[in-house]
């Protein structure tokens, strides 16, 4: 809760607080979510033991939920404020991916 409301004051103004922020082990495909109705952010577990600057974006993504629903270009402008926000996304990806298939890629294919 208190690096949410850091993040939110250094980079959108303090505009986003949510009522609670907590760990969750249920979110099986989601790195995040929010309840806009009671302004809730829950963090999958998943994100433990990733860099902060991963965490500090996923804790961003659902802060800005909590000013705009979607994902539409509204909310991504939000974003755009922290500098890590491409980075965050590609490390995401490549987690995701590595959940997916861990054995897809094999030391043969690398040198493809």
């Amino acid at each position: 809760m208190d690096r949410a409301c850091e993040l939110s004051a250094k980079y959108l103004d303090g505009s986003a607080l949510p009522s609670s922020v907590r760990w969750s082990s249920n979110q099986g495909r989601r790195w995040g979510s929010c309840t806009l109705l009671d302004g809730s952010i829950r963090i999958s577990t998943r994100v433990q033991g990733m860099p902060s600057w991963v965490l500090d974006y996923v804790l961003l993504h659902e802060l800005a939920h909590l000013l705009h629903a979607g994902h539409g270009p509204e909310f991504w402008k939000i974003l755009e404020v922290y500098p890590r926000t491409d980075r965050a996304r590609g490390f995401l990806e490549g987690a995701s991916f590595a959940q997916d298939d861990p054995g897809q890629l094999t030391s043969d294919d690398e040198d493809d």
